[in-house]
């Protein structure tokens, strides 16, 4: 495994992520294709024998038993201190006004709550989950550096949203001299390619870690085009994210994966370690090739003639994942 400074910080994380959500109890989220604690664990600490030492999940995964499940895994396979642990917050996670977004009320609960189900005291990133147009910038920021100033996180970062939007939050933090974000969480892929027009550019230049989720694109991009898996028969909001046009990249990952003698998985998530925007992609695991590919894929160099391939058929998309 190799290692990275976290954007402009000094904290070390693998270039790969162990996305969490794929781990959560029968009957406690929307997605039936989780996989239950006992599945999950094998999962997680191969994770951590294969040197992955990044971790992130969220407070809304299948309604806090993601949390729970890493929690207890991390805390018998690791040393605390080796592990960055992240959670996110926003999603509704209590019913009524005050059970979700980002108020100061909704952050200051959404921290303890998550502390408590993933066993800590502090998660390294907290990063909320989307922006909250409801609540003023200002309130965020400030509630998110009375977390830090409180050691119950120790950065903060942000997910999908638009470029003006993270610029405004890490100006109004810069102005008052809080704690500013160190990541961004954004939906980019062969298929979406969208962050690369302005969101890739400003974190270049301020010096922010970006952390892809959906980096194989709800696996469209692991598979031949029109097969299709459990979770993809009934994941509404994968379906809404690509369309037919991305036929073309699909077929050009198999033509590559091919010629290169792997699978499909490992040349998608080859192409977006190799952009220098990109941190550590968050990879979604629930089979142990996944978490194979995805390991093998940081030594699996590409070439000039590989890449023209595999980028030579994008097409804009409608801004989407945010």
């Amino acid at each position: 495994m190799e290692y990275v400074k976290l954007g402009s910080t000094g904290l070390d994380v693998s270039r790969i992520c162990l996305g969490c959500m794929s781990f959560g109890e029968a009957g406690r989220g929307p997605h039936e294709w989780t996989l239950d604690e006992d599945a999950s664990r094998p999962i997680i600490r191969s994770a951590i024998e294969a040197g992955i030492n990044f971790f992130d999940t969220a407070n809304v995964y299948s309604h806090g038993s993601s949390e729970e499940i890493v929690g207890r895994a991390l805390a018998e396979f690791a040393r605390r201190d080796e592990i960055v642990l992240a959670t996110k917050v926003h999603g509704r996670m209590a019913p009524g006004p005050n059970g979700a977004g980002l108020s100061r009320k909704a952050i200051m609960a959404g921290i303890d709550a998550s502390l408590a189900r993933l066993g800590t005291d502090y998660v390294d990133l907290y990063q909320i989950h989307r922006w909250d147009p409801a609540t003023p910038i200002e309130e965020t920021m400030e509630a998110l550096h009375d977390v830090v100033k409180a050691g119950k996180a120790r950065y903060i970062g942000a997910s999908s949203m638009y470029a003006w939007q993270f610029s405004k939050a890490q100006y109004t933090a810069a102005l008052h001299g809080w704690t500013r974000f160190v990541s961004m969480q954004d939906h980019y892929n062969l298929l979406y390619r969208e962050e690369e027009r302005e969101m890739l550019p400003l974190c270049q230049d301020q010096g922010v870690g970006v952390l892809p989720w959906s980096p194989l694109a709800r696996g469209r991009l692991t598979r031949p085009w029109g097969e299709d898996t459990e979770r993809s028969r009934t994941d509404r909001f994968g379906s809404s994210l690509y369309h037919e046009g991305d036929r073309r990249i699909v077929d050009a990952v198999g033509r590559v994966a091919e010629e290169r003698g792997v699978p499909r998985a490992q040349v998608a998530m080859a192409w977006l370690l190799g952009r220098s925007a990109v941190t550590a992609p968050i990879v979604g695991v629930t089979k142990q090739r996944h978490l194979d590919d995805a390991v093998a894929a940081v030594g699996l160099e590409l070439s000039d003639k590989d890449v023209e391939l595999l980028e030579q058929h994008y097409a804009p998309h409608p801004v989407a994942g945010h």
